[in-house]
């Protein structure tokens, strides 16, 4: 396995074309009045492409004077790849045409279905892993990249079952994938490592098997730990065995732009832009090798509280 890594880290490593945007953080409406007064030395800032997508108010014009000084990526909770209803179009026009007016780098989801027979349920539900949804997953991924004209970036969501149908693990699904449809990956490690505590499979595995030339963007937060499982709450500082695991994805990717989500609970800016630049010391392999234990307490020794799950993040749009 480990000379089969190194090999993997010699080789190049083309993006799809997107750049290393460097460390950044998810945009929310607590942190408006901050960024727009203090104009902080953040490298970029990821949006939820559905909270600005209808918006004519106040939020938007926020976004539209943001992305005049940081570069944007959107992030979006809503797509339904997994769907079998058809692809919705009337929302990639939307999509499209907030990514051609703030000049998003790129545009990502995740790999997961939110509703069918035209019901949005507003959380990420997972798909069976298994060849015939595989082969319905890249025809509707195709086509969305044709009407985007760009890649498509998918994100591994946070799973709590798993479904008797699968046939293969979640990394060999996200590596077909991303091959045959000729798509980014968002490796998001905090899912990596809410997922392996629910099903108990190995998360350094599951990192080490993705190909690594096609991940555009890691994602970091924070989640709850309930006992013998784990729910993806976004309220708190990464664990150590999640830094662990970007510590991992840094080697082995050679370094791409990451992001920091905190969606529940958000302190002070101050606070999360703290947080997203420890990575920089685990980009440096300045921290000390930790032990990658399932019953790990979050670092902050405070006591998580429970909230809803992501994308709870996803509203209608604001008026202020």
């Amino acid at each position: 396995m480990s000379g089969e890594i190194e090999r993997k880290r010699e080789l190049p490593l083309p993006r799809l074309g997107y750049p290393d945007l460097g460390l950044g953080i998810g945009l929310r409406p607590q942190h408006y009045q901050y960024i727009l007064k203090q104009t902080p030395a953040i490298d970029w800032f990821e949006v939820i492409s559905e909270n600005f997508m209808d918006s004519r108010g106040r939020p938007r014009a926020v976004l539209e004077e943001i992305a005049t000084h940081y570069p944007i990526v959107m992030h979006g909770v809503s797509l339904s790849i997994g769907s079998t209803d058809p692809v919705p179009m009337d929302y990639l026009c939307r999509l499209k045409k907030l990514a051609e007016d703030v000049r998003a780098r790129w545009i990502s989801d995740h790999v997961c279905w939110t509703g069918v027979a035209g019901q949005n349920s507003h959380d990420l539900l997972p798909v069976p892993l298994n060849e015939q949804v595989l082969r319905h997953v890249v025809e509707r991924i195709r086509i969305v990249q044709d009407f985007l004209e760009r890649p498509l970036v998918l994100e591994n969501p946070s799973t709590y079952l798993t479904f008797a149908a699968s046939t293969m693990p979640e990394w060999e699904f996200l590596a077909r994938m991303s091959e045959e449809a000729d798509c980014g990956l968002l490796l998001d490690v905090n899912n990596v490592y809410v997922s392996s505590v629910n099903h108990q499979f190995d998360p350094q595995e599951y990192v080490a098997r993705l190909p690594h030339q096609r991940i555009v963007q890691i994602h970091l937060a924070g989640h709850t730990r309930m006992g013998t499982y784990c729910i993806d709450t976004h309220d708190g500082p990464v664990i150590d065995p999640v830094w662990e695991l970007y510590r991992q994805a840094h080697r082995l990717t050679g370094g791409v732009s990451t992001l920091l989500e905190w969606d529940a609970n958000i302190p002070p800016f101050p606070v999360v832009h703290e947080e997203v630049l420890k990575a920089r010391c685990h980009m440096r392999d300045q921290f000390p090798p930790v032990d990658v234990n399932p019953h790990e307490k979050r670092s902050s020794g405070i006591a998580p509280r429970l909230c809803v799950p992501q994308p709870a993040i996803f509203m209608t749009a604001e008026a202020e």
